[in-house]
């Protein structure tokens, strides 16, 4: 497999320095197309595996049509290819190459081709009748892994036909998963909004306005996961904080411990508290203009920095942890509380085993938000 890699680099490299000078349809056969077939063991000097302008007996063909070259496994026409001139636009259903694929039983696969992109097709919908859509697109000036790995089921010493049109199953299957995700995770449809939800740690009644309220944040967690996955791909150490405190420390020191205010050696900001911060901002989304301050009794997070407008204050130290939310317990939210396996304290305090506890009740984050950045709640109490 190294050693088949390499030469389709190789190749590659070769189709994008001679592309622009194949000006014709029989300069892009023999600069870019027989090439890869020699790379597939189809040698182009080998009349048994490799015949071109091939013709024979097919019914409803039309007098003098030709497949510009038919390859051969053990004397038995396997693939049929269909070449067009560099840079042209390709036609996925060429009519002859389809009469041809249809008439011909043993033929697995067919291909259209300009030489830099291969289009690849089978007989997936109805046996014997090529589909309309190819199940493999490879492009030389967009080469990726995936693409050489598939090229490697090519080989002549290796060509399975059953085994190809696995390749096509899964290729097909691959991008119709590929659609429903896109559709229906990136789109955040309401269905899989529901099914997040009801997946989650979250226990709360599935109403229009808490759907309105969660579905930006399933956005963004979806977000903020995608961005982890593949920065963890990387590099499985880095950990980047979504939002940042005033203290926030750099992220190789989040690991290290307690950091010391160098103002006030009371002011201690722990990991726990530098995580509560994170998973509200994850609750609350990039949009939110929030950060946390560090005091000598507890931590709290701000909206707009402003030390009147909290929405969470935290304890961290006391044997029990619990947090204060600026939105007031009503029934409904203390009923929601109950249903997240949390309890209520003292002072109307949630006790909250650890950081991430506070995802079982993203709700009421929301709802102190909101509090929090209501003006009129302020006024009230003459404060502004």
């Amino acid at each position: 497999m190294s050693s088949f890699r390499d030469r389709i680099k190789q190749h590659a490299d070769h189709i994008g320095k001679a592309g622009s000078h194949c000006t014709t349809e029989e300069t892009t056969k023999q600069a870019t197309i027989l090439p890869l077939l020699d790379i597939l063991g189809f040698s182009p000097f080998d009349p048994t595996k490799v015949k071109a302008e091939y013709s024979s007996d097919f019914p409803g063909a039309k007098a003098g049509e030709r497949v510009d070259y038919a390859l051969f496994c053990h004397g038995v026409p396997v693939m049929f290819i269909e070449a067009k001139s560099f840079g042209s636009k390709i036609v996925n259903h060429v009519p002859q190459l389809s009469r041809y694929f249809n008439a011909t039983p043993e033929v697995a696969v067919a291909a259209i081709t300009n030489g830099n992109e291969w289009r690849f097709f089978t007989d997936l919908g109805n046996k014997n009748v090529m589909d309309p859509e190819p199940f493999l697109t490879v492009r030389f000036d967009a080469l990726d892994e995936n693409q050489i790995e598939s090229l490697f089921r090519f080989r002549h010493d290796e060509f399975k036909p059953e085994a190809l049109r696995t390749l096509a199953e899964e290729s097909v299957y691959l991008q119709a998963f590929k659609d429903v995700i896109r559709t229906s995770v990136l789109g955040c449809d309401q269905e899989f909004i529901r099914f997040v939800v009801s997946k989650s740690t979250v226990q709360r009644t599935m109403t229009a306005r808490f759907m309105e309220t969660v579905t930006p944040i399933v956005k963004q967690a979806i977000a903020l996961s995608m961005s982890e996955m593949v920065a963890n791909s990387f590099s499985p150490r880095t950990h980047e904080p979504t939002h940042q405190s005033e203290q926030q420390p750099a992220a190789d020191e989040i690991t290290d411990g307690n950091i010391v205010d160098p103002e006030n050696s009371k002011i201690v900001s722990t990991p726990q508290e530098r995580r509560l911060l994170e998973v509200v901002g994850e609750i609350l989304g990039g949009d939110a203009d929030i950060c946390g301050k560090d005091t000598e009794s507890y931590f709290t997070v701000l909206f707009k920095g402003k030390t009147n407008r909290w929405i969470v204050r935290y304890w961290g130290d006391r044997k029990q942890p619990c947090v204060q939310m600026s939105a007031p317990l009503t029934d409904e939210r203390r009923h929601e509380i109950a249903r997240a396996g949390l309890e209520i304290g003292g002072g109307d305090t949630i006790i909250m085993p650890t950081p991430d506890s506070i995802l079982r009740i993203a709700g009421i984050v929301s709802d102190s938000l909101a509090f929090a950045s209501d003006d009129r709640n302020f006024k009230r109490l003459k404060v502004d």
